[in-house]
């Protein structure tokens, strides 16, 4: 079981290139914080992670209201801001600018990425970003977003930049809307930038490190984790997690709560409860279906546990869920 890619696919992630920019110095790009652009960005997104791909050039990127130290962000390189706070990218330190609200929405009659000049003196410094958001599940358990540190900066592999130019291509194609299924492709490669964003991240992290994705990595832990979630409907206990990966039930449980950040039972009862919200939120299941699907004997008490993490009855949950694809489609 590859636990990322579960994961990724549990929380809904999907991604959208809006932006393909040129920009030439001086220039300064402030990005709105998420929260303020999703309903027109993603309307049933939970959360909003904003990403840019230097593709030419360099540029800074500063956070605006927690300011941090300045990051240069060079050709190769991608940025994914996980909280989806305020932040800008510019030529130089220390510019300021105001975020433009009109330029974020959904186009009807349109087709993304929206392509944007910037500064057209051809002697001044080169700079093109391609920009974009992910929109994911945050409730009700998203464990990698929960390990993300607010910026993640990582070098896209030399094995990678050959689809992640052609990626700049189709996106220029799609800017016309002449070609079939091209915002479709856009969307699909965003999210394999993620992925591949992810994977320096994760590769790149201090042995110290003590966090969700830290653990996939560890042998321990990992290998719970593939148990956990390749057999998450199974009835567990601490001690058959624990002689699975040949440890002591104590020396597992303190391991994995060191670097998953809770206990190895509360983990799967948080994971089950996601991989049901999901199946209720299309419509797949029932109340009852969802909770036998997950290791559920009791639908009274999945009901609760539902209730107690999510905020919400399961068949509220799935009402609201079902209400909002049936008036999409």
């Amino acid at each position: 079981m590859d636990v990322l890619s579960d994961v990724l696919l549990a929380v809904r992630l999907t991604g959208a290139v809006y932006f393909d920019i040129d920009a030439r110095a001086p220039f300064v790009l402030q990005s709105p914080p998420t929260d303020v652009i999703a309903a027109k960005v993603a309307a049933d997104a939970e959360h909003l992670i904003a990403f840019h791909v230097l593709t030419l050039g360099s540029c800074w990127l500063e956070t605006v209201d927690e300011p941090g130290p300045p990051q240069m962000l060079r050709a190769g390189e991608m940025v994914i801001v996980s909280t989806g706070e305020e932040h800008l990218l510019a030529s130089a330190q220390g510019l300021s600018g105001a975020p433009d609200l009109s330029q974020y929405y959904r186009p009807l009659t349109e087709a993304l990425p929206f392509v944007i000049d910037i500064n057209g003196d051809s002697n001044a410094a080169h700079c093109r970003i391609v920009c974009g958001y992910f929109a994911c599940d945050r409730r009700p358990f998203n464990p990698l977003l929960e390990s993300l540190p607010r910026m993640v900066h990582a070098p896209v592999s030399s094995r990678s930049w050959g689809w992640m130019t052609r990626l700049l291509d189709a996106a220029l194609e799609a800017s016309d809307g002449q070609n079939a299924g091209q915002e479709a492709m856009l969307a699909k490669l965003s999210e394999l930038m993620f992925v591949e964003a992810l994977r320096a991240h994760i590769d790149g992290l201090s042995p110290d490190t003590r966090n969700w994705a830290a653990g996939i990595r560890d042998p321990d832990v990992g290998s719970a984790l593939r148990l956990i979630h390749g057999r998450f409907a199974e009835p567990w206990t601490l001690e058959q997690l624990a002689h699975e990966v040949a440890m002591s039930r104590s020396s597992f449980a303190d391991r994995f709560t060191a670097y998953v950040g809770v206990p190895p039972m509360t983990y799967l009862a948080r994971w089950r409860l996601q991989l049901a919200a999901r199946q209720l939120q299309n419509g797949s299941l029932s109340v009852a279906q969802a909770a036998n699907s997950v290791g559920y004997q009791s639908e009274s008490a999945f009901n609760r546990a539902f209730k107690r993490h999510v905020g919400e009855a399961p068949g509220a949950w799935r009402r609201k869920g079902v209400g909002f694809y049936s008036s999409h489609v």
